[in-house]
């Protein structure tokens, strides 16, 4: 039986959407973007892949605080 991660379709999902053009979406094409894009972070947020993600993205973030100083 073929079992299909839900995040993986997902993330699927928003690389075929962000690639149209930017002029061919309309307001509720946009919106249900953005609902796709936050249902991914809900799913993604909690796995071993998400925590190290925020640990790269916060150590990004600090080292350019740092050279901002």
């Amino acid at each position: 039986m073929l079992t299909i991660n839900v995040a993986v379709l997902l993330a699927v999902i928003i690389v075929v959407r962000l690639r149209r053009r930017t002029q061919a979406r309309s307001r509720n094409d946009e919106k249900l973007t953005v609902l796709i894009v936050l249902v991914f972070g809900i799913l993604v947020a909690p796995t071993a892949f998400g925590q190290g993600l925020l640990d790269a993205v916060g150590q990004l973030a600090s080292g350019i605080n740092d050279t901002g100083r």
